[in-house]
C-alpha cells in the first residue's frame, strides 16, 4: 500500500510530500529532472495528473471535512 503522496494545489507552485505513515507533510524542493519534473511542467500548463490515488478533494479547512463538506 502506498504510504507517500506528492501533492500540488492549483495556484501554488510548490509540491508537497505527505508521508502517511509518519503523519507529516513537507515541501519538496523543485524537481530538476526526471518524471516528477515533467509532471510539474504539465501541471503548470494546466494538466491534472492522478496516479495511484482514488480520492483527492481540496477543501477550505479541516473543519469542513469534519462536518462532511467536500466542496472547496
Amino acid at each position: 500500500m502506498t504510504k507517500v503522496v506528492v501533492i500540488g494545489i492549483p495556484g501554488e507552485t510548490e509540491l508537497w510530500l505527505a508521508d502517511l505513515g509518519a503523519g507529516t507533510v513537507t515541501r519538496l524542493p523543485a524537481p530538476k529532472g526526471g518524471a516528477l519534473a515533467e509532471a510539474q511542467k504539465l501541471r503548470h500548463a494546466g494538466v491534472t495528473i492522478t496516479k495511484g490515488v482514488d480520492l483527492a478533494v481540496a477543501v477550505s479547512s479541516k473543519d469542513a471535512v469534519a462536518s462532511g463538506q467536500l466542496v472547496g
